[in-house]
């Protein structure tokens, strides 16, 4: 039996991946911001343990799991959680900018920190889900793209310094996934939702088990996932 921490397991991709891997039997952690939400996840995934931390306060991490129990030894680590606000270089104000890079880029790097040596014991995996725009900026993209691009040379830079020790570590690059996110993203656009159009959370989900499972002779250390239609 595995053991795997994930973030971001409220909806969308990471509730799908808590969902998969209770199902087949591993022990699942869920990281999420308050004691209320933790209360709410145990509820829809009763087998699941918590812990609370709030991402968007990365400086915060380190004392918030130190009162908590933790995982002894884990199997994945597992950072799906992410936001974004879109608009003009012009017009993003620097809230709007820490806030993105706290919750998309800080706190995964503190989190993974905090984390690597459960991580080294079990010659773990930790895996980043990016974004297109982690590949590709666009107009409008600025504060996002940018946190995202700084996700994949994170993820780089940790393959390189753990890869000896037998942590394997990969990004995966969706496009856009229905999800509660795309749809924010859709309104900011002042366009019209359709889920239909894009990848459902469960092909991602099933692209991220796949590096996971993926025999210990292998690695795949970067995997991009496109619309199919």
């Amino acid at each position: 039996m595995a053991t795997h921490l994930i973030t971001g397991a409220g909806s969308g991709i990471g509730a799908v991946l808590a969902e998969r891997l209770t199902e087949r039997g591993d022990e699942v952690w869920l990281l999420t911001r308050n004691a209320k939400r933790a209360a709410e996840l145990r509820e829809r995934f009763p087998s699941v343990q918590t812990l609370v931390g709030d991402l968007a306060d990365p400086a915060k991490l380190s004392w918030a799991l130190g009162h908590q129990t933790q995982p002894v030894e884990l199997d994945s680590l597992l950072h799906v959680a992410g936001m974004v606000e879109l608009g003009p270089v012009g017009d993003t104000p620097v809230k709007a900018w820490n806030e993105t890079l706290a919750v998309n880029l800080v706190a995964p790097a503190e989190l993974t920190r905090l984390m690597l040596p459960q991580l080294r014991l079990s010659r773990g995996h930790v895996v980043f889900v990016n974004s297109g725009a982690g590949l590709a900026a666009h107009a409008g993209w600025g504060s996002y793209a940018a946190s995202k691009f700084g996700l994949r040379a994170l993820a780089d830079s940790l393959r390189a310094e753990e890869h000896a020790g037998g942590v394997r570590v990969t990004t995966v690059y969706p496009g856009r996934t229905a999800t509660a996110m795309q749809e924010k993203v859709h309104r900011q656009e002042g366009t019209e939702y359709d889920p239909a159009r894009w990848i459902a959370p469960e092909s991602v989900a099933t692209a991220v088990l796949t590096a996971l499972d993926l025999p210990r002779d292998a690695e795949i250390t970067e995997l991009t996932v496109r619309p199919g239609r």
